[in-house]
């Protein structure tokens, strides 16, 4: 009687928590999965959103690794943000939400918020924009031509050798916001006892406690946070067309977002788009694999 009794117990437990869980599913299909599945069809297809998809097989990958010139040049200006801003923003973000914990409640809420207010700004771009601009108004231009180390103000967008290097800086400025914010939550849920216990099994400094206690003890947020760098890192895209506009001087920062953008929003060759979308989501997808071993092998 009792057996049966738990059991009905456990059953209406689990129908209430899938009854529960069910507005998240249904929203999460519709706005993630869905969409996910509807562009690897459509990357099959042809489409230009006025006439109806028209099965082309294999045809739009082949024109992205043979027929398209944009193709080569915004893969590499993609692979090189992400690999330059991924790793970077990651380990910023880590350090200095470990460095910051250390600090009295009021200092810590008050930097916290400093380091993620880039990412609730819609209007981000102006600052970087009046910073960077091209002719001696601009707060770079006027503070070099004051103490002149320059004759004639810098085209800083138009000119590639410096478009890069801003376009790397605003990311890692903007991108550090919600990795940040997931250290600073994970560093404050580490038990404390960790550290007594490693004291008493010899650790004797702050970066073996790191590597041995801190990091393995929060090793899922570390995952959330490198999931989220990756995001950013590879969709670069708005800050790009913000600051250099699109095309970029010599195409030195295009990237596949803004060539995605381009091939959908203008040309309206959608089934193009998609294929560039299921690439790029691949691209993303192996190296969350990659980085998702690299943080399980911490601590080991």
């Amino acid at each position: 009687m009792k057996t049966k009794q738990s059991k009905l117990f456990k059953n209406n437990e689990i129908r209430t928590g899938m009854l529960m869980l069910l507005p998240f599913l249904i929203l999460f299909f519709s706005f993630t999965i869905l969409p996910v599945l509807s562009s690897v069809v459509l990357s099959f297809t042809t489409y230009d959103m006025i006439s109806a998809p028209k099965f082309s097989g294999i045809a739009n990958y082949i024109k992205m690794f043979s027929a398209d010139d944009m193709f080569p040049k915004v893969l590499r200006n993609t692979l090189v943000l992400a690999v330059i801003t991924g790793p970077i923003g990651y380990i910023l973000s880590f350090l200095l939400a470990w460095m910051i914990n250390e600090l009295n409640r009021g200092m810590r809420t008050l930097l916290s918020f400093l380091f993620y207010a880039p990412a609730l700004s819609s209007n981000v771009y102006f600052i970087w924009q009046v910073l960077f601009s091209g002719d001696s108004y601009g707060y770079v231009n006027s503070a070099l031509l004051s103490l002149g180390l320059i004759s004639e103000p810098i085209q800083w967008f138009k000119d590639a050798q410096y478009v890069t290097l801003i376009v790397i800086i605003v990311q890692l400025w903007m991108s550090m916001g919600i990795s940040f914010l997931a250290n600073i939550s994970g560093l404050q849920n580490v038990n404390p006892e960790m550290y007594e216990a490693g004291c008493i099994d010899g650790i004797r400094n702050r970066w073996a406690e790191l590597w041995y206690i801190t990091m393995p003890s929060m090793k899922s947020i570390l995952l959330f946070g490198a999931v989220m760098q990756i995001q950013s890192s590879f969709s670069i895209g708005a800050v790009v067309t913000a600051l250099a506009g699109f095309p970029s001087v010599n195409y030195s920062v295009d990237t596949l977002v803004t060539l995605l953008m381009d091939v959908g929003t203008s040309r309206y060759e959608m089934g193009y788009a998609a294929a560039l979308s299921v690439f790029l989501f691949a691209l993303m997808a192996i190296t969350r694999i990659v980085v998702g071993k690299l943080v399980e092998s911490i601590g080991k």
